[in-house]
């Protein structure tokens, strides 16, 4: 049986947006995890003011890359700077394209001078193994799929475990018997813990200090364990699936933008090497912002904040239209809208507590003018009080305390006006910086 491309089911469906285009979608959550353990609130709280334990251990792909082209090809086809890059170190990879549009990004650590692990949204390990492929560069590639999609189910070949809150560092006083190496955020330290060595990569989120540890999969029961144990005089809580998703929305990382290649012709052979049934085709699209053009939802890495990491000592591919871009004052800006309790109330019933809120959806910002952005995910925030949106906005409207409205709703799609005036009903809302967090907004990357 052929496997069919994601070019077999944007020619089937009539364009990339009537093949993503899905009003409704339900939003992801990490899989096998608890939704919740104590409760999303509890959760939530924890890292803001005690100590919480999150298992990334099976929603992310990895991708092992090696050999003697690994650093080549990573550099031609991403935006980053591998000149200072150090075995031990993780980077944010900036995969573009021609057009300079993102793929999206990942998690990139150097294991060693020409040897890499590519870990997230898998959009971007195919990019770069299509383009090596394609490229004959000397490179091997060796994948571990997210548990959902493992092939055969079985065991991730890597666990990850993140410690974070204010209490974090006593917590990992204690599992190894005294503090660990002080560590540069995002480069990581060899840990032992009874005789399992694994490593610990400083990081963050939400503002809170912490550590991500990361070792092979056959210590996974015994440190996660240990943590757990440690844990419990300091009040640890573990994270569920409906939480993990939401330090996001406070640390201002955008989940999965859509990858810029659907309508570049040059990418007509990609399309066709990518399989249908992957993120690329089947990360739904909804929201009440709908255009039949994929293009209007391309994102530039400036839009998402990741201008520091463009490094324009190296060619590569989108470089020019990066350079082009870093002088457009026409970009959007990335900022934090706080909706307005009492619409929110209004619109998504629940009485005085809505609940949980979740979407990823792209809805409307608008102004008196009309059109002024895209929300881009918005999450209930308990510990703030308040829901959150991170969005993309035209910066005449980007400044700290402009008054919008989020158009809330879903628009049917393909067949109705894009401009239509569909009922929706609209949230108020305040733009705020993002980060929102003002640590993660001045402090997390100060000495990395």
């Amino acid at each position: 049986m052929t496997t069919l491309s994601l070019q077999d089911g944007i020619d089937k469906a009539g364009s990339p947006v009537d093949l993503l285009w899905k009003p409704g979608a339900e939003p992801w959550t990490p899989e096998v995890v608890a939704r919740e353990y104590v409760g999303w609130r509890k959760e939530q709280a924890a890292w803001h003011e005690g100590v919480a334990l999150l298992n990334l251990s099976h929603h992310m792909y990895d991708m092992w890359i090696e050999g003697p082209d690994a650093t080549r090809v990573l550099a031609d086809y991403g935006a980053n700077d591998f000149e200072t890059f150090a075995v031990g170190q993780a980077k944010q990879y900036v995969p573009v394209t021609r057009h300079g549009n993102i793929v999206t990004d990942g998690i990139l650590s150097r294991e060693g001078e020409e040897a890499y692990v590519l870990s997230g949204v898998p959009a971007g390990q195919h990019w770069v193994q299509y383009h090596a492929e394609r490229g004959g560069y000397d490179v091997s590639f060796v994948t571990d799929p997210s548990s959902a999609f493992r092939p055969g189910g079985g065991y991730p070949k890597l666990f990850r475990y993140q410690i974070q809150g204010p209490l974090a560092l006593e917590l990992i006083a204690r599992v190894f018997g005294g503090p660990i190496p002080e560590t540069k955020f995002f480069h990581s330290t060899p840990v032992t813990l009874d005789g399992r060595a694994f490593k610990a990569l400083r990081h963050g989120m939400a503002g809170q200090a912490g550590y991500e540890f990361i070792g092979t999969w056959e210590h996974a029961g015994y440190v996660h364990e240990a943590f757990l144990k440690a844990g419990e005089p300091l009040g640890l809580v573990q994270v569920g699936a409906l939480a993990y998703t939401t330090p996001s929305v406070e640390s201002g990382w955008v989940p999965s933008p859509v990858p810029g290649i659907y309508s570049d012709p040059d990418l007509a052979e990609y399309r066709t090497w990518l399989p249908l049934f992957g993120i690329e085709g089947k990360r739904p699209l909804n929201g009440s912002f709908f255009s039949e053009n994929i293009d209007d939802y391309y994102v530039s890495p400036y839009e998402l904040g990741y201008g520091k990491m463009i490094h324009f000592g190296h060619d590569f591919q989108g470089r020019d239209a990066l350079l082009k871009a870093k002088e457009d004052t026409g970009l959007r800006r990335k900022v934090t809208l706080v909706l307005d309790p009492d619409d929110i109330r209004r619109v998504m019933g629940g009485g005085e507590d809505p609940g949980f809120v979740l979407s990823y959806a792209r809805q409307r910002v608008e102004t008196s003018v009309g059109l002024a952005g895209v929300t881009m995910q918005t999450a209930s925030i308990d510990p703030v009080g308040a829901v959150l949106s991170q969005a993309l906005i035209d910066a005449a409207h980007a400044e700290p305390g402009t008054e919008v409205a989020v158009v809330w709703g879903e628009h049917p799609g393909p067949g109705t006006d894009p401009e239509a005036d569909l009922g929706f009903p609209r949230i108020r809302a305040t733009v705020q910086p993002s980060p929102f967090d003002r640590h993660a907004r001045t402090e997390y990357r100060r000495n990395a």
